[in-house]
């Protein structure tokens, strides 16, 4: 068998059951918190109206976020990273309750919301890291490309269903309903992440050089071995501030009502939208995983990821818009992929809970304050410029990083740690 990254076949890996008692985990949580999402993005746009509210969303999550995935990537490379997994499932499961319980009482502000997104922020920083470094425990190194491939395309399938179906209960039955729903399926979540057999974290010797030193070192080893890994920092950080300049997902409650005139089952489908591309290129990499001209792929994703959202940015038909989204989603897809096997190839096994957790860090910080960045410009600016000028921020930094970090848009294969 082939020992590089997309060696093995697709069939050796599905006979792996750590593997798919692994994916079934990420189905099932994934599932209910893209479905939590919509239901909770419309809530509150229902209830206020106010673009800013929708940033607030991804702030209250982000900032628990911040303070929790550097110690969390520390916790996955010294425990049960299946048991963390676990652990954020199960306070999921609660913060799905309580939406629930909220809902059934009559929500008439918004705080008890963003209140409960602080915890479900908590869960998704402890969770990120070791989700991330378990990934490679439960496959054999040959498979790992094609291992990529496939979780990619569970999480796609996820925001295409997830949205779909969180937007046609919340119109047919009502948030608490979905609220319901997911509570449901992070219960299945918990129950198969406790059943993935997973060998123990090796670990490395200390190093005498830090003998002595309190564990706030070991830490923030993430942040040091990013940093000295100059391809690495090149490839997150340039996810970090595409997709927090370009990011549009947060407002889209706001287009589908406001621009596009359309309910929760049409925006719905516009959350799904992104969903659908790159399940779609997540499909095809599994099959065909990138191998070759690495840097050249993920710097022209992210340059595709940056005009689709410029066209969205611009459009006033329903369906165009779909498709842009859904272009953005499948151009976003290779970036992940690529960055997402470079940082684990490129990583030790004792490490990755914290580079994990870097890169998570880095993620979250693209995706919530994101949010929270697209919510204030459009307080500003409007709906549709805020948009279309963090499309154009994103080609830029397209541009920029390809300078900065030329090794990086030259890389032609991945390498071992």
């Amino acid at each position: 068998m082939s020992r590089g990254a997309g060696g093995g076949t697709v069939r050796d890996l599905l006979s792996e059951r750590a593997f798919i008692n692994y994916l079934v985990a990420k189905l099932a949580g994934s599932l209910g918190a893209q479905m939590q999402t919509v239901a909770v993005g419309l809530q509150v746009y229902g209830l206020t109206h106010r673009p800013l509210d929708l940033g607030l969303i991804g702030l209250s999550q982000f900032l628990p976020f911040l303070l929790f995935v550097l110690p969390a990537g520390h916790a996955a490379d010294r425990w049960s990273r299946k048991k963390i997994v676990a652990a954020c499932l199960l306070l999921d499961l609660l913060c799905a309750l309580g939406l629930a319980g909220l809902t059934v009482r009559g929500l008439e502000t918004v705080l008890p919301v963003f209140i409960l997104m602080v915890p479900f922020g908590i869960a998704r920083a402890m969770m990120a890291p070791a989700s991330q470094a378990l990934l490679p425990n439960v496959v054999p190194r040959g498979l790992l490309g094609r291992a990529v491939g496939i979780n990619s395309s569970v999480w796609q399938v996820t925001t295409i269903l997830g949205p779909a179906l969180g937007g046609a209960l919340y119109a047919y039955a009502g948030p608490a309903f979905v609220y319901g729903v997911v509570t449901l399926l992070f219960a299945v979540a918990v129950f198969t992440a406790l059943s993935i057999n997973a060998p123990p974290v090796v670990q490395a010797v200390p190093d005498p050089a830090h003998a002595g030193r309190p564990g706030w070192h070991e830490v923030v080893e993430g942040l040091r071995f990013v940093w000295r890994r100059h391809t690495v920092l090149g490839a997150i950080s340039l996810d970090l501030f595409a997709v927090l300049f370009g990011g549009a997902t947060a407002l889209l409650p706001a287009f589908a009502t406001d621009v596009l005139g359309v309910g929760p089952f049409g925006y719905g489908w516009l959350r799904a939208a992104p969903g659908i591309g790159a399940a779609l290129m997540a499909t095809w990499l599994t099959v065909h995983p990138i191998d070759r001209r690495v840097g050249r792929a993920m710097f022209g994703g992210v340059a595709v990821f940056g005009v689709a959202t410029v066209v969205f940015a611009l459009s006033r038909s329903y369906l165009l818009s779909v498709v842009a989204l859904a272009v953005l989603g499948a151009a976003d897809m290779i970036s992940v992929f690529v960055r997402h096997l470079l940082v684990q190839l490129e990583t030790p096994d004792d490490m990755r809970g914290r580079v994990g957790a870097v890169s998570s860090m880095f993620i979250g910080a693209s995706n919530e304050l994101g949010e929270f960045e697209s919510g204030l410009t459009a307080a500003w600016w409007g709906l549709a410029p805020s948009v279309l000028i963090g499309g154009v921020a994103t080609l830029v930094v397209v541009a920029v990083w390809s300078r900065w970090f030329p090794e990086l848009a030259r890389m032609d294969r991945f390498r071992d740690a």
